[in-house]
């Protein structure tokens, strides 16, 4: 899905250099759009979503007991 949000941006980049600029700002408008799809899918995912596993705060603080 990534390469759909760089897909866009690249074309964005694009056309706003060589053809005109209402394209181009529908395809930024088009990156914006799907990137926050997939920032919110990635967010809400059964396995991933909310989880954080890089992120262990509770697990090794010192300090805490319980």
């Amino acid at each position: 899905m990534m390469v759909a949000v760089f897909a866009t941006m690249a074309l964005a980049i694009l056309v706003g250099q060589f053809g005109p600029r209402w394209l181009a700002a529908l395809f930024l408008t088009a990156c914006i759009g799907l990137f926050a799809w997939l920032f919110l899918f990635e967010i809400y995912s059964p396995e991933w979503g909310f989880r954080m596993p890089w992120l262990q705060t509770l697990l090794g603080a010192p300090g805490r007991e319980g």
